[in-house]
C-alpha cells in the first residue's frame, strides 16, 4: 500500500491521468514474473513517472505481439529480479 499511496499521490499533485494494468512477464529463459503497468495516454505524460519511480517502458505493439498476446509481456532482455525502483520497495515480507 504504501508504494500505491506514493504513486497516487505523485500523479494527483501532476495531474496525471493513468490506468494500471497487469501483466505476466516472461524471458526466454522460461522466467515469468507478475508486473503492474502504469499506462498513460502520451509519452509526454509518462515521462515524468518514469524520471521519478524509474522502469521500464511498454509497447503494446512490441510487447504483446501486435496485440495478439493479452496479458503477455514477452521480454527479449535478460532476467533481472527489481526489488527497488526510485522510490518504490518490494516489502521485506516478499524477498526471497
Amino acid at each position: 500500500m504504501h508504494n500505491l499511496t506514493l504513486i497516487m499521490e505523485f500523479c494527483g499533485k501532476r495531474g496525471l491521468i493513468h490506468l494500471t494494468r497487469h501483466v505476466t512477464a516472461m524471458w526466454p529463459n522460461g522466467k515469468q514474473e507478475h508486473y503492474r503497468l502504469h499506462c498513460f495516454a502520451d509519452l509526454a505524460s509518462a515521462e515524468p513517472f518514469k524520471d521519478h519511480f524509474g522502469g521500464v517502458m511498454f509497447d503494446p505493439k512490441r510487447d504483446r505481439e501486435n496485440g495478439r498476446a493479452r496479458g503477455a509481456w514477452h521480454r527479449k532482455d535478460e532476467y533481472k529480479r527489481i526489488l527497488e525502483s526510485g522510490p518504490l520497495r518490494v516489502p521485506e515480507i516478499l524477498r526471497d
